[in-house]
């Protein structure tokens, strides 16, 4: 049974496409046979942070309009052979995507074995958020923790409760927190939102916390999902998570600001 697992957030710059890209790799290390599909139409940023920008001949809306066949259009990671990613287009309209298209795409990818499908979702509420949200069973919601993000994913969380396929079925979405730039000592000093805060405000467990972290940026920069550098703590939050999403236990780390030494607090340092 293929499971569909949509990344998404009321907000942009949140960190949804590397999400994305470390949980399909993620999936991907762990033997699962993965697609990781970009559905923001006109930007394209998946196909950037998975290193395959020049191996795009076709995308997700040539499929969707019988311009090419998905197996045409699917681009085999070169690092895992069970991975596969289906860019946007950079050129068409957003209108270019129907629910029909994703809906057949999503039924091939099923037939063809694939495990999990992650969906990468454009920010807000238009018309490629609900396609990539509509046919979900699990929503990973992105959020950094500041009052402005969750706020505005506190307004997915009603569209995924109303407006999905399982929702006019009587069914649930089965739906997550990914909280992403957690800075544990600005956490203390009351400059950003806890876990907790986060958790009780939109009424949703935690699937992973990703610390702040250069590592992100560096990785995305070279085309690499930061899942892949196991060196960073990054890395490790991203793995942690996923090994939650296939059901294992793992503690959450990198949540609390480090103690400073006897020496340091001397020297200030």
């Amino acid at each position: 049974m293929t499971e569909i697992i949509v990344v998404t957030s009321g907000k942009g710059g949140v960190g949804k496409t590397t999400t994305s890209a470390s949980l399909a790799c993620g999936l991907a290390r762990h033997g699962k046979k993965t697609a990781v599909i970009d559905f923001d139409v006109g930007l394209r940023n998946l196909d950037l942070i998975m290193g395959c920008e020049r191996r795009v001949v076709y995308d997700f809306v040539n499929v969707i309009q019988g311009e090419c066949t998905l197996k045409q259009a699917l681009i085999k990671d070169k690092r895992f052979e069970n991975l596969y990613v289906l860019a946007a287009s950079q050129t068409r309209d957003k209108d270019a995507l129907s629910k029909e298209g994703v809906e057949k795409v999503l039924k091939e990818l099923a037939d063809d074995g694939f495990d999990f499908v992650v969906c990468d979702s454009p920010a807000g509420i238009e018309k490629g958020a609900f396609l990539a949200m509509y046919f979900a069973d699990h929503a990973v919601v992105v959020v950094n923790p500041e009052v402005s993000s969750v706020r505005d994913s506190d307004r997915i969380l009603g569209l995924l409760s109303s407006k999905t396929q399982k929702a006019e079925r009587g069914e649930k979405v089965h739906d997550s927190l990914l909280l992403t730039r957690y800075n544990p000592a600005r956490v203390e000093n009351g400059e950003m939102l806890s876990i907790k805060d986060v958790e009780e405000i939109l009424g949703l467990k935690v699937l992973g916390v990703i610390p702040e972290s250069p590592d992100v940026l560096n990785a995305s920069n070279k085309g690499e999902p930061v899942i892949l550098d196991m060196d960073t703590d990054a890395g490790q939050a991203y793995d942690d998570a996923v090994q939650r999403l296939l059901g294992n236990e793992r503690p959450l780390r990198f949540t609390q600001a480090e103690k400073k030494g006897f020496f340091s607090k001397l020297f200030g340092g």
